[in-house]
Parts: C-alpha cells; sequence; structure tokens
C-alpha cells in the first residue's frame, strides 16, 4: 500500500497534535454540556476515537453512515443515508465528526437533517479541509487540516474500501485509479 502513495501529507505525530488541540478547544466550548457526537463512517472512525481520547467531557456517541463518492474518486452529487442515528437529538448539542469536508454536499444533507429533528446547536471537527472542492457554501468549525485538492487516503480516508488502515494521510498515485 504505501508503494501507492505519492505523499505522505500528514503523519501520526501530527495527528495526534491536532486531536489534542481540538480536544482542548472542544472540551472548553462544551464546559457544562453533554452533546451528541456523531461519527460520520466509515471514514471517521479513527479520528473520533482519536479526538474524543482527548475530550473531557460526558457525552453520548452515535455513528452515521452517508454516501456520496460510491466507490469512485469524486462526488457522484448523489447522498445516500445508509445507517442513521439512533438517539433523540431534539434539544440537544450535536458534534459531527468527519474525515473531510470536500464538497460540503454530505455535511449539508447532515446538517438539515439535523436540524429537522431540533437539534439545538450543530457544530463540525472535521480531520480534513479541503475547500477547493466546495460545491455548496457550508465550513467546519473545527479543522485539523486544511489539505489542497488533491485525492487523499489513509487514516479512514479510502479509495474503493482500501487504504483505510494506513496510520498517516497521504495523497494517492494518479495510475492508482486512472486507466
Amino acid at each position: 500500500m504505501n508503494n501507492d502513495i505519492q505523499e505522505v501529507l500528514f503523519d501520526q505525530g501530527r495527528i495526534h497534535d491536532a486531536a489534542m488541540r481540538l480536544g482542548k478547544q472542544i472540551t472548553q466550548d462544551y464546559a457544562g454540556k453533554k452533546p451528541v457526537v456523531l461519527s460520520v463512517l466509515k471514514g471517521a472512525y479513527l479520528w473520533t476515537a482519536d479526538l474524543l481520547r482527548e475530550v473531557d467531557l460526558y457525552l453520548d456517541l452515535e455513528f452515521i453512515n452517508v454516501s456520496s463518492y460510491h466507490g469512485g474518486v469524486s462526488s457522484t452529487n448523489e447522498i445516500t443515508l445508509v445507517t442513521d442515528i439512533r438517539s433523540d437529538i431534539q434539544g440537544r448539542d450535536v458534534l459531527i465528526l468527519e474525515d473531510i469536508v470536500d464538497t460540503g454536499q454530505s455535511l449539508l444533507f447532515m446538517k438539515e437533517l439535523l436540524a429537522k429533528r431540533g437539534a439545538s446547536s450543530i457544530k463540525v471537527a472535521t480531520l480534513l479541509d479541503k475547500k477547493d472542492g466546495r460545491k455548496v457554501i457550508i465550513d467546519a468549525d473545527y479543522v485539523g487540516f486544511d489539505v489542497r485538492n488533491e485525492f487523499v487516503v489513509g487514516y479512514g480516508l479510502d479509495y474503493k474500501e482500501m487504504y483505510r488502515n494506513l496510520p498517516y494521510v497521504g495523497i494517492l498515485k494518479k495510475e492508482v485509479y486512472t486507466d
């Protein structure tokens, strides 16, 4: 797998530092509250584990799975709710944990869904923010790293379900995903 990576962007140490930085800020911002933390599957599972180790709060953890890539390297613009949450979020503070905010369409879909269900606040903590990929106007509240408009994998991010287990985020070589 490592041979398929053009460049390592963020290694384990830098990711850990980002988790510590954001975990401290989230702990301060949600002091005295018990937020519902919503981890977006499958990509955010490692980020969720590492970030939540740095958050000193009582919280509820839920998982949601939405899909827009459907196995490719770019969004299909069709958002599908694959796995829904079980908790009632009416009147609750919700913190969405994302691996990457790219087009913003999946995030907008989730925020609108949670707002309709009565969340009192909805914030987003993302490992990666790819602003050049945006198709809708939306921002994350907590950002680990800004990333350029490249196809990245590792640390939960995948290409055709592969590379999620890499301990870093790197740019996938184009010859791997182009004919």
